[in-house]
């Protein structure tokens, strides 16, 4: 299936994903001036009413631009906002949104109203499948290893079952963090690489320095997998878990019923924001850059690869 005309003209096939806190206009204006779709969560907005402001920011700075933007919307029914920040986001008739934590059908519809697209996260075939059976127009495959909240198949596996029945978009994320892995998300079958880790260590990211740093001096046997923070695995950084004075060798479960992602799952609003979540790409992370660097690195790493690759099997 072609690709909409609204991802035609991206300098690399990248969405940016949205991150808790670190997602915000600055960033995302940031990323669709360096050519790739960016994207931030609707609740980072706060109050609901700041939602309208950061769209109308975001719209202004980027007129003009050939990449689009993205708003992500948690259409989990513990999210109290949802009704309210989808109204402001029809007021805008935002062109992508980027759903996550249940399909719903009645959103995608309300999306398509007004001539949107929708991308709904999942973590293996049968979440895909129930998500283009209510009405998704394409999927993002969160694979082993991805940030915040994380699947555990292999990308390999996600993929090829995936494009067994849907020739839709399709993002794929987990710990993309260079060049060669965007042309190697492309190999498995993707449309786009769906990167989100690098983006905290920009200048233009809302985050603490110290978590910009730790993203830079920590590898991949530095990220923890636990479902103690929301209630939904997910990948965060182990010294943040040590700093909040807890063993990231021995957190307990999460409790799944008692989803709250307006004030910060099954910890207090404070916890949850001082624990940090990260990819297990962040080995290819060296230094804090502002997003304009970070994308002319990977189109550099990127051409890189595909010369290398042509070469290695004897085009060109």
């Amino acid at each position: 299936m072609p690709l909409s005309p609204l991802f035609q003209s991206l300098r690399l096939p990248v969405i940016a994903a949205p991150m808790f806190i670190a997602s915000g206009p600055e960033l995302v204006i940031a990323q669709v001036r360096a050519g790739i779709v960016g994207s931030f969560p609707a609740l980072n907005a706060r109050p609901a009413s700041q939602l309208d402001e950061w769209l109308c920011r975001i719209e202004e700075e980027t007129a003009g631009c050939a990449a689009p933007f993205a708003v992500n919307m948690i259409v989990h029914r513990t999210n109290p906002r949802l009704e309210e920040d989808l109204a402001t986001l029809e007021r805008h008739k935002v062109p992508l949104v980027i759903t996550s934590l249940g399909a719903n059908e009645e959103v995608n519809a309300t999306v398509h109203g007004w001539g949107g697209l929708v991308l709904h996260d999942v973590i293996d075939d049968v979440f895909a499948r129930k998500a283009v059976e209510k009405g998704a127009d394409g999927l993002i495959a969160v694979a082993a290893g991805a940030g915040g909240h994380a699947g555990v198949q292999s990308p390999f596996a996600l993929m090829q079952e995936i494009r067994a029945w849907f020739d839709g978009p399709v993002a794929l994320s987990g710990s993309i963090a260079c060049g060669r892995s965007i042309l190697a998300a492309q190999a498995m079958g993707a449309d786009f690489a769906y990167i989100g880790t690098p983006w905290i260590a920009t200048p233009e990211a809302n985050a603490p320095d110290a978590y910009k740093q730790s993203i830079v001096e920590s590898r991949a046997a530095d990220i923890v997998y636990s479902s103690l923070f929301t209630g939904v695995h997910g990948n965060y950084l182990r010294a943040s878990i040590v700093a909040a004075g807890m063993d990231p060798d021995n957190l307990p479960e999460g409790d799944k019923s008692q989803l709250n992602f307006g004030s910060g799952g099954n910890m207090d609003a404070k916890a949850w924001k001082d624990i940090w979540g990260a990819g297990q790409g962040i080995g290819a992370i060296d230094a804090v850059e502002p997003v304009a660097a970070r994308v002319d690195r990977l189109a550099a790493q990127y051409q890189d690869a595909r010369d290398e690759l042509l070469a290695r099997i004897g085009i060109g």
